[in-house]
Formats: structure tokens, sequence, C-alpha cells
């Protein structure tokens, strides 16, 4: 059963809302509340329509009870009734997941890293094929996806790409991308035929802002220097390369790709806040993974996670055993969104379980 005391807090609020925004309002407050009220509007549609076929059931079932009502009618009533029990409960499941509480970072913006592993030339080019099915990916939700840094490969695709996803919801779908990813198939350059295994690293961490992150001046070491390889007659000229250690925690974030040093600086910085707060999040997760079997969320980075099979043409997800005979699809971005989604589902069954709901 739901919480229906949770749902009448949950339907006051609406209404309140609804009654502040007809008043006059600051710019800010109506901002907040108007996306307070946004946020809310699909779950109140649910709650609504989930009473008004409670509703329906209790009249179904005096029908039913009713000892004056013939045969046939009480039948048509008994199969309405299996019809309106299944609908409240796929209601009742979408309150449930509209319940949970959320990760204060699902709507932020991404900081997107992929890193070339091991199997040298071919790595790279699996890091730039990820890349770019990321990239696809964001194009088909109408992100924007702008890169911020990028080591290439000496046969093409990435040693190391760094890129902020930007879109609505960003962090919310691609959370469980972080992990090795690894590849099989057939390289260009294989005379043999033989199948390599090579694998890239994916890290997406949310984009955090000044106020989630305290940062003190003192326990950065700042150093400026030259620029290193391909950039212009200007890479060896200025001294734009920025680089920033975080002592406490060791993390280190070199920027060069801006000929602007200041430039340089905001994103070096813009990502040590997301790598120093990811860290932290790893941090507390592996202390609550001891007390839970969750796989999905665990956010270990060494942890291999997917596999993706070009000579069997087929994706599996290792963490909820799901395999898809569509690898061309996944890795053009087109079908990423079926691995995405059943691993938000797994996500959030585990969250109930956990929640008791």
């Amino acid at each position: 059963m739901l919480p229906e005391s949770k749902l009448d807090v949950l339907l006051a609020r609406h209404a309140s809302l609804e009654s502040e925004l007809q008043t006059q309002l600051g710019a800010d407050d109506f901002v907040r509340k108007s996306r307070e009220l946004a946020e809310l509007n699909p779950i109140i549609g649910a709650v609504k329509a989930y009473r008004a076929t409670l509703s329906e059931i209790a009249g179904v079932d005096a029908l039913i009870a009713d000892s004056s009502s013939d045969a046939e009618m009480r039948a048509m009533a008994q199969a309405e009734r299996e019809e309106l029990t299944a609908r409240s409960e796929t209601l009742a499941q979408e309150i449930r997941v509209a319940l949970l509480p959320k990760d204060a970072m699902d709507e932020r913006n991404v900081v997107l890293e992929i890193r070339a592993g091991t199997g040298g030339d071919e790595a790279s080019l699996f890091a730039g094929d990820l890349f770019r099915m990321y990239e696809r990916f964001a194009a088909l939700l109408g992100w924007k996806v702008e890169v911020i840094s990028a080591s290439e490969g000496s046969m093409g695709g990435y040693k190391e790409i760094i890129a902020e996803v930007q879109g609505r919801g960003a962090f919310a779908k691609l959370k469980f991308e972080s992990g090795v990813h690894r590849v099989q198939r057939v390289p260009d350059t294989e005379t043999q035929g033989r199948i390599h295994t090579s694998a890239a690293t994916v890290a997406v961490l949310p984009e955090v802002e000044e106020v989630d992150v305290d940062i003190k001046q003192d326990d950065l070491r700042i150093d400026t220097m030259r620029a290193q390889g391909a950039g212009g007659q200007h890479v060896n000229k200025t001294e734009s390369a920025i680089r920033i250690t975080h002592i406490p925690t060791g993390i280190v974030v070199m920027m060069q790709d801006s000929r602007s040093q200041h430039k340089n600086r905001a994103s070096a910085m813009n990502i040590l806040r997301s790598r120093i707060y990811d860290a932290e999040q790893q941090r507390i997760d592996s202390v609550r993974s001891a007390d839970r079997k969750e796989k999905v969320g665990s956010g270990d980075r060494s942890e291999r996670i997917r596999t993706y099979n070009f000579p069997q043409g087929r994706v599996t997800d290792h963490r909820i055993n799901l395999t898809l005979y569509k690898l061309p699809q996944v890795i053009a971005g087109e079908a990423l969104h079926e691995l995405v989604d059943a691993l938000t589902i797994e996500h959030q069954a585990a969250q109930l379980a956990a929640e008791g709901m």
C-alpha cells in the first residue's frame, strides 16, 4: 500500500504552490516555485488518477456484493475490477518511484572523461567510438556536448578526452556509465583475423558549483607552464597551460587546450570540483556498499561493467546480466537508451527494496 498521509501532503503542497503563484511574487521566488510545481505536476496527476481508480474499484465491489445484481452483471463487474486493479498497481508503482529520494545531482550537466586502457592503439580507437556514442546519444536528447580537452591516439581515437555534456537530467541518464568498458573485435591492422580485447575507462561526474564543494585556496598548488605538443605558434611563447594540485586529496588537473590562461584555469577548477565531489561520493558509496549488494550504483571505476563483442554483434552489461544483439545501434547511440533505462529501473528496484516500498 502507498503511504496515504504522504500523498495528502503532496496534494496540499501542490495546491499551496498553485495558490501562491497567483499572488505577487519576486522574480526569484516565482522561478523557484514554478520549477517546484512543474516537478510535482506528473506525480500529482498520477496520485489523482490512482485515487480515482480506487474509487471506481469501491463502486465495482459494491456492485459485485449486491445480491440483487444478476450473474451476467456481476461477471462484467468482476472483469472490470481486474482491469482497474491492474491500472491501480501500475499507478502505485509510478508513484513509489516518484517518491524515492532524488540524487541532488540528477539534473546537473556532466563532465564526461574517457581514457584508453589496455590495448594500445585499438584502445584509443575504442575510446573514440565510445565518445561518439555518447555524443550521438546526447544529440538525440537535444543536449549539447563541448570538448574541454583531448589527447589523440597515434592511429586515431583518443588516449584521453574530457567533455562537458549540457542538458537537463544529463547526470541522471549517464551516471551508470562509469566503469571499464571492454571491446572484442578484429583490428584493421590484424592480418590473421584474430580477435583482440582492449578497454577504455569512462568516468561520469556531475558538474558541481562552488557552493557544492568547499575548496580552500591554501589547499591548492597552481603551476603555470608552456603548453606542450601541437597547437600553433603560440604554444611555446606563452605560459598558458595550468596545472592545479589539490593537496589534501592529491587530485591533479592539467589544462592546456586554450590559448587563454584564464580559460584553462576556469576549466581546470571546474573539473577539479567535480573530481573532488566524485571522490567523496565514492568514499561514501564504498561504506554503503558494505551493507548492500546493489551493483548498479557502486560507481567503482575499476569495475568491468560492459563488453562490446563485434564478431557476435552483442553488447552485455555485466551488472544486470543484460545482453542486446544490436551492437551497431548501441555504438551509434541509437539503442543506448535501452541499456540506460534498464540500469535505471534496476537501481530504482533496489531503492524501493531498501525503502521497504
